[in-house]
């Protein structure tokens, strides 16, 4: 199996560096529904004996909690009547790489199988696995990039938790939208975050401020669509490990505050196996009646994915007219303000889905985005007029702006289900269940200034 790039290791490769010493610790780990990382460290030389070629386990609740791992009721896979079982890590091994931050490590990511190895639906990563084994079927590969924004503060983690997550200070005090001078005092961080980031095997392209205060991006090349949702998983969860070495914190929340929200854009394409243009014709110099197909797709099932591209009940706090995210479902080309944005020409050609927001699970949105595509060619659905001017006041239809009629969209929705199977959107109609019984049952800041005394 070759590896991704000349950064990730070989398997081989991996075994020597543990027998000569210069890694001790590997960390198997695989993408759980909020789209963190999860799994073990093992010590190098039981990796070697007693890992490779029979695999390791992990209880299976791992896939039925909440965001504070708390075993929850609903779910058909994992339950207390169950008695909580295991799934098997199946290594994949073009995914091994260093990671340079930490210590003599090295990390390689898991799909999930039941013990009798049949593949464990629910996984983030067979989800998306499944949408893009329909791609392959039709002779294309889906090119996917993510484009992640995070908040930096200069309190730890461990100080935000003290503060209530109130009053913490913002590694910037303006906005430094583009400001080379204002990225500079974040240098540091972000250089650090870019150069390990590389030397993990991911294609850095650069960081750049954004507008909501200590707001930043870093950007990545685009990749096959599994590479880029790995590659994405593995630079979150490095960008908080780097800046608690930093003594600051990150956040990628959608709305941490009421400025500017966090986005996370995601821009896709598809070409043949043997890179043929798929989505533009060269001789015309247009856009293929199948790309406008895809994008009809996508737009046509936008609402009832939802859910999947805002997995959190933070995340439609995002959606606010003149905020750069998108409000209304339309399209445009070169346009900002519209949920699908066209941009790219030739072999450049590509949509760029602007409703995720930085809290979304990259296997989860992508898989949403290829199955909705897939629905337009399948259906050869008629894309739309563009959308000229300012989509905020639009009279398109509107992107759902609660987690709450989200997941009435999801559940309901022939189409997902057809796309994704009944246990999946099951599963996943659950969680939002979850996550919509605890914030209901919060008694937050804003209901205690408003009516504490005045009530």
């Amino acid at each position: 199996m070759t590896t991704r790039n000349d950064r990730h290791l070989s398997l081989d490769a991996l075994r020597s560096l543990i027998e000569e010493g210069e890694v001790d610790t590997v960390v198997l780990a695989f993408t759980d529904m909020q789209g963190r990382l999860q799994g073990k460290r093992l010590h190098g030389r039981y990796f070697l004996d007693h890992v490779v070629g029979h695999g390791t386990e992990g209880c299976n609740y791992l896939l039925g909690v909440d965001v504070d791992m708390n075993t929850v009721s609903g779910y058909a896979m994992t339950s207390w009547e169950q008695g909580y079982g295991d799934m098997e890590f199946v290594m994949d091994e073009r995914t091994i790489r260093l990671l340079p931050w930490l210590p003599a490590t090295a990390m390689v990511q898991c799909d999930l199988e039941w013990t009798d190895h049949t593949p464990v639906t629910a996984s983030p990563r067979a989800i998306l696995t499944r949408q893009l084994d329909r791609v392959a079927e039709r002779g294309w590969v889906a090119y996917a990039g993510t484009e992640l924004e995070l908040v930096v503060y200069e309190d730890t983690y461990e100080e935000a938790r003290r503060k209530g997550y109130r009053d913490l200070v913002p590694a910037n005090d303006y906005n430094v939208d583009y400001s080379i001078l204002g990225t500079t005092k974040l240098e540091p961080l972000l250089r650090d975050i870019r150069n390990h980031m590389y030397a993990a095997g991911l294609d850095v392209e650069g960081a750049k401020g954004e507008c909501n205060f200590g707001q930043h991006e870093v950007g990545f090349l685009y990749a096959d669509a599994l590479t880029t949702a790995d590659n994405h998983v593995v630079y979150k969860n490095a960008a908080k490990e780097i800046a608690a070495q930093h003594g600051k914190s990150v956040t990628f929340m959608a709305k941490p505050n009421q400025r500017e929200g966090s986005s996370c854009h995601i821009h896709l394409s598809l070409r043949g196996a043997d890179g043929e243009l798929v989505f533009w014709d060269e001789e015309a110099g247009t856009r293929t009646p199948l790309y406008d197909q895809f994008i009809a797709g996508v737009l046509a099932t936008a609402a009832d994915f939802t859910l999947l591209f805002a997995p959190n009940v933070n995340s439609y706090k995002r959606f606010a007219d003149g905020s750069f995210a998108p409000t209304t479902l339309g399209w445009g080309l070169d346009n900002r303000t519209c949920a699908v944005r066209l941009v790219g020409r030739g072999a450049g050609a590509r949509m760029e889905n602007r409703i995720p927001g930085a809290d979304t699970n990259p296997y989860l949105a992508l898989a949403a985005m290829v199955a909705g595509g897939l629905h337009g060619i399948e259906h050869e659905l008629e894309l739309e007029p563009e959308l000229t001017g300012n989509a905020y006041s639009s009279d398109k239809p509107r992107v759902p702006s609660t987690m709450g009629a989200a997941r009435e969209l999801f559940h309901s929705s022939a189409v997902v289900r057809a796309a994704l199977g009944d246990d999946v959107v099951d599963h996943y109609a659950n969680m939002a269940d979850v996550e919509l019984a605890a914030y209901n049952a919060a008694v937050t800041d804003w209901e205690l200034v408003r009516g504490f005394e005045r009530l």
